[in-house]
C-alpha cells in the first residue's frame, strides 16, 4: 500500500491544545491548583519515563522483523508514539502556561474564589456542591467545575448566604450559596 494512504497528518498535532486554549478567556491566566499541577506533571513523567520508552522498544523490535508496510506492531507502534509525543507537547505547554494558585490561603473565608468548594441551592431547592478548579482539572461528575464555567463565574466573589443569578440558555436562575469551604493549609 502506498504510504500516502496510511500517513496521518501532523498538522492537527495540537487539536486538544487548541480546544482547551479557547476555554481560557483572552488575556487570562491558566489557573490550576497545586494538586492539578502535580497530576499533569505525574502524567508527563509517566509518558516520558515509562510509556514512550516501552513503545520505542516495541517499534524497534517490530522494525527489525523486516517488511514494515504490513507489520501491525510497527504501524500501530508508530501511531501510538505520535500520540504520546503529541500528549507530551500538550502537557508541556499546559505546565508552561500554568499559574498555580493554592486555595488553602483562603481557608476560613466565606467568599468564593478559585479553589472553593461551594454548596448552593437552586430555585427548586436542590442542593449542589461544586469545587472551582482549573480547566485542566475539571471533572463534572465529581463536582469539579472550571473557573471559566458559567456556574463558577456566577458564584465567584459571592459570600455565604448570597443569592446570585446564573444566566442559562433557558433563562436566569437564582442560586443561594449555603456554604463555602477551602482546604486547610498544610503545615510545613
Amino acid at each position: 500500500m502506498n504510504k500516502a494512504f496510511v500517513k496521518e497528518s501532523d498538522n492537527d498535532d495540537d487539536d486538544e491544545a487548541v480546544a482547551l486554549a479557547q476555554a481560557i478567556p483572552l488575556g487570562a491566566k491558566n489557573y490550576i491548583t497545586p494538586a492539578g499541577y502535580k497530576a499533569i506533571k505525574d502524567e508527563l513523567l509517566q509518558l516520558i519515563d515509562v510509556d514512550r520508552p516501552e513503545v520505542v522498544r516495541v517499534v524497534h523490535w517490530a522494525a527489525s522483523n523486516g517488511d514494515r508496510s504490513e507489520n501491525g506492531d510497527y504501524i500501530y507502534g508508530k501511531r501510538r508514539l505520535r500520540e504520546i509525543d503529541r500528549r507530551i507537547r500538550f502537557l508541556t505547554k499546559r505546565m508552561d502556561s500554568a499559574f498555580i494558585v493554592d486555595p488553602s490561603v483562603h481557608y476560613g473565608n466565606e467568599q468564593v474564589f478559585f479553589g472553593a468548594t461551594v454548596r448552593y441551592l437552586n430555585k427548586a431547592g436542590e442542593a449542589h456542591t461544586v469545587t472551582i478548579v482549573g480547566i485542566d482539572e475539571l471533572d463534572p461528575l465529581r463536582g469539579r467545575i472550571s473557573w471559566v464555567s458559567p456556574v463558577a463565574r456566577a458564584l465567584t466573589k459571592a459570600r455565604e448566604g448570597d443569592v446570585v443569578t446564573l444566566e442559562t440558555p433557558q433563562g436566569s436562575e437564582e442560586l443561594e450559596i449555603v456554604s463555602v469551604d477551602y482546604p486547610e493549609p498544610i503545615a510545613d
